[in-house]
This record gives C-alpha cells, sequence and structure tokens, in this order.
C-alpha cells in the first residue's frame, strides 16, 4: 500500500534524535509561529547564496512564509551572480585535494573560489558592476540617497538584467525579495565586493560616499520595520543560519528600544540558529539562547532551538517542510 508523505510527515515519522530531532522540534515551532499569524526575519550568514540557497528561500519569501531578511553584502550580490552566471560557476568536489598551485590556476583563470564552487569575474562581477555603477551615479545626480540592498532592488526591477540571466530566476532569492519589497538590512555592507568596487570607486572620485545609507541608519530603519512587524500574532521570529554581523546586529534590535529608545517592545517570538560554531571557544556566533536570556534579547519562554549541523542542508529541508508542497512516496 502506497500513500503521499509530506516532506514535514517525513520529519516526524523519521528524526527522532540529536540534531535531527532538534531540526524536526524547530520546524513544527517555525509553522505554529506562522500558523498562529507570526512574522519570520531571517539572519542569513556564511556562502548560502553561492550555495543556491534561493532554491528554497525564494518560494519561502514569494509564499509569505518569511518576512524580512539580515544577511552579509556577499550573500545579497551572490544571489545576484548565481543568476547572470549561472552556467559560468565551476565545481571542485575535489578542494580538498588542491595544492597551493591548483588555487593559483584558479585565480589565473579569472575565479573566486568559494569551497567546492567558484564564481566567475567576468561574468558575474563585472557583469553587475557597471548596471549597479550607474544608479550609484544617478542617485548622485539627483542627490538621492539608498540603502545597499534597494540599489539591488532598483537593478533587478528594471530592464537593465534583461536577457544577462543564465540562472532560473525563480531561483533568485533577492529577486523575490525585489518583487515583494521585502525589508532587508545589511549590515557591514561593505564587506563584499561590490562593497570593495564602491569604496574605491568613492577614493577615486568617480561617486560619493553620501550616496550609501549607513549600517547606523539600518538600525534606524528596524527599529520601525522590527514594531510594525512584531504586532501581529506571537510576534517576530529569528531564524538564523550561521554567525557574525548577520546575526548579531537584528537580534539587538529589541534591546536597543527597550534600553535606548526607552520604549516598550515585544521580545522575539521564536528563536531558531543553525550553526557549528562551537561555544566553549568562547564563540559569540556560538553563543547559546540562554545567553541571550542575560542580554535581554530573548526571554525565558521564547521557544528555542540550536541545531548543530549543516546549514547547506538542515536549512533547504526545513524550508521545504515549512512549504509542504513536496511530497515524497511511503512504502508500506
Amino acid at each position: 500500500m502506497k500513500k503521499e508523505m509530506s516532506v514535514l510527515d517525513l520529519f516526524k515519522n523519521v528524526f527522532h534524535n540529536f540534531n535531527s530531532r532538534a531540526m524536526k522540534d524547530a520546524t513544527i515551532a517555525f509553522k505554529e509561529h506562522l500558523d498562529q499569524g507570526g512574522k519570520m526575519l531571517l539572519a542569513m550568514g556564511g556562502a548560502m547564496s553561492s550555495a543556491q540557497m534561493g532554491i528554497t528561500l525564494a518560494p519561502m519569501i514569494r509564499e509569505g512564509k518569511m518576512h524580512a531578511i539580515s544577511c552579509t553584502g556577499a550573500n545579497l550580490e551572490e544571489s545576484v551572480f548565481r543568476l547572470v552566471a549561472h552556467n559560468s560557476y565551476k565545481e571542485y568536489p575535489d578542494y580538498r585535494y588542491f595544492k597551493k598551485e591548483d588555487d593559483e590556476a584558479i585565480l589565473n583563470r579569472g575565479e573566486r573560489r568559494v569551497t567546492d564552487t567558484s564564481i566567475p569575474e567576468e561574468e558575474a562581477f563585472r557583469v553587475v558592476e557597471p548596471i549597479i555603477l550607474k544608479k550609484w551615479k544617478e542617485a548622485e545626480a539627483k542627490e538621492e540617497r539608498y540603502f545597499p540592498h534597494e540599489y539591488f532592488y532598483q537593478m533587478l526591477l528594471s530592464d537593465d538584467l534583461k536577457g544577462k540571466y543564465e540562472g532560473d530566476p525563480e531561483h533568485c532569492w533577492l529577486l523575490a525579495a525585489a518583487e515583494k519589497n521585502l525589508p532587508i538590512v545589511v549590515p557591514g555592507w561593505e564587506d563584499s565586493t561590490l562593497g570593495n568596487i564602491f569604496a574605491g570607486y568613492c577614493k577615486e572620485g568617480v561617486v560619493k560616499p553620501s550616496v550609501m545609507k549607513t549600517g547606523v541608519e539600518y538600525m534606524m530603519y528596524l527599529y520601525d520595520q522590527y514594531r510594525e512587524l512584531s504586532k501581529a500574532g506571537p510576534g517576530l521570529g529569528f531564524f538564523q543560519i550561521g554567525g557574525g554581523i548577520s546575526g548579531d546586529f537584528p537580534i539587538c534590535v529589541v534591546p536597543s528600544i527597550k534600553y535606548d529608545l526607552k520604549q516598550p517592545v515585544r521580545p522575539w517570538g521564536y528563536f531558531c540558529q543553525i550553526s557549528d560554531s562551537t561555544t566553549s571557544y568562547g564563540s559569540y556566533s556560538g553563543a547559546t539562547p540562554n545567553e541571550k536570556i542575560t542580554w535581554d534579547k530573548l526571554t525565558k519562554d521564547t521557544p528555542m532551538f540550536v541545531i548543530e549541523s549543516d546549514a547547506t542542508i538542515v536549512a533547504p529541508l526545513m524550508f521545504l517542510a515549512i512549504l509542504d508542497r513536496y511530497h515524497l512516496t511511503e512504502v508500506q
């Protein structure tokens, strides 16, 4: 006898212990949070865009299951790089056995390796660079200023990239976000390829630094976005991939509103982190949720989960389960 079994059912039937149990419990709580009218913020570090997280993240955005994003500048731009240069990416599954000379050869071919994947400079960086430079210069001419992600939104929603897609636009999470005008914060955007390029143009006098809104302004923007998104149901949840500034920056918004603005604020309504960072090494990125209680970022009543595993495996599985539209066949 055969019956259809959703990915969420698979979680419930198979994943009972250790990190698989944490993944299952976090997924069920995530879904319950949304079902009760709550919203969700994704904090995304690492190289998730190069790892094609957009395949499952884009539908999460389009179907209204992800409502705000905090990400590194690298994840922001690499979503677009994948869109315009997908066929030109190279894969190196044997990277563990590379010699220094192998990586030097990759450099000389104009590629930039991220673990087993390399981003092609000419097909990615140099295709996007003149288009976004045009947006920066247009803003300067009009004496306008925008956030880093807003320039990407302008580029994606214009005709400037049309005809340049090598990847599937359905798999570009940033395009999905642009179409919904999803709130995004990109702390430390300068720490990215296009951020470096922007700094270079500023140094050369090609464009003024003032056309780019700052990280402080991002926090001011997040104050308002957080208060709006946390109004409904159990509030705004926090789903974190990796560590670093993409997670540390947005989670501070709650204590900042409470102590710096001295205004009432709802606590985070859910917390989950997928990480392989080791707490005992003093890693702030690996701080347990309990530690965040002491900073008034979470409360003792917040549903909290830590999944110590590979986000490139765990996050897509969780997103598929929450989307609940992909099915497997169970044989009995």
